[in-house]
């Protein structure tokens, strides 16, 4: 699959990353594609399963292709193996990413907060920090503070944008002791009603998406030019963020809306600016 239509793809499914993607090398941006589109695919899954086996099947399938590095078919996986081979990427990161992903299978809250956060390290993190040794090999390891908590930040907010669809399907990704501190449960969260108690929760998970943004910001204010384009995604987090939080009640009913053109200065504010140590949002 080319670095056009892996664009392409991207561009319908994954517009953030999709923004971010044009503003890397050309050289780097098929791989850097490749790696936001088995992303796309791999989170999908549970869209595509009625069960949670079938889904481990799929898990383990990729598993089993990455070990192997042969071609297969599948225009995605070759074009992530193909990457996997020019740089290097880590097989053992690709293994923490799966394991994670066994988790948006079933519809168990996260126990805790560090639980929760672990999963958006394993997964997020985990493809930024890969996004970074792409586009510079050398420099990444320096960025992997800022794709720590920069993962956090935008796996947070995806899971607060994603809180209808997953509560339509009987999931909660809200940690058990939020919910809790919140003064509800997981039946009351995924019910019809989910009461003020609801609210407090999704607010919790805001305000630990903008914590994390914000140490991001700390942290990535020395990034380099060279890596910004695998950081860009998180710029629009606090765009998001400020649109649920507007939502109110509504946010657990459906996806709130963004404007394209607030996204797309916020990534060029970004490709171009950087993250200066100041700013929070």
């Amino acid at each position: 699959m080319s670095a056009s239509e892996l664009l392409g793809r991207l561009r319908a499914i994954e517009p953030d990353r999709y923004l971010s993607l044009l503003y890397a090398p050309e050289a780097a941006r098929e791989d850097v594609a490749a790696l936001y589109a088995f992303d796309a695919e791999v989170a999908s899954i549970r869209e595509r399963v009625h069960e949670a086996l079938p889904g481990e099947i799929r898990i383990q399938w990729w598993r089993d292709t990455l070990a192997a590095g042969e071609p297969t078919g599948s225009p995605v996986a070759d074009a992530l193996i193909d990457a996997v081979g020019r740089h290097g990427l880590p097989l053992a990161g690709f293994a923490q990413y799966l394991d994670a992903r066994i988790a948006d299978l079933y519809d168990d809250p996260m126990p805790d907060i560090e639980t929760l956060e672990a999963y958006c390290g394993a997964t997020s993190s985990t493809l930024m920090q890969m996004a970074a040794m792409v586009l510079d090999p050398a420099a990444a390891p320096r960025a992997a503070e800022a794709a720590g908590h920069g993962g956090c930040a935008e796996a947070i907010t995806r899971l607060v944008w994603s809180l209808p669809r997953h509560r339509a399907r009987g999931q909660c990704h809200i940690p058990a002791g939020m919910l809790a501190a919140a003064g509800t449960s997981v039946e009351e969260f995924l019910s019809e009603t989910p009461g003020e108690g609801g609210l407090r929760a999704a607010r919790m998970m805001i305000a630990l998406a903008r914590e994390h943004f914000g140490k991001f910001s700390a942290s990535a204010a020395g990034i380099s030019a060279a890596l910004r384009p695998a950081f860009l995604p998180v710029a629009v987090c606090p765009l998001r963020l400020d649109a649920a939080e507007r939502a109110g009640a509504l946010l657990l009913m459906q996806s709130p809306r963004v404007s394209p053109l607030g996204r797309q200065w916020r990534i060029w504010r970004a490709a171009v600016r950087g993250w200066p140590a100041s700013r929070a949002g």
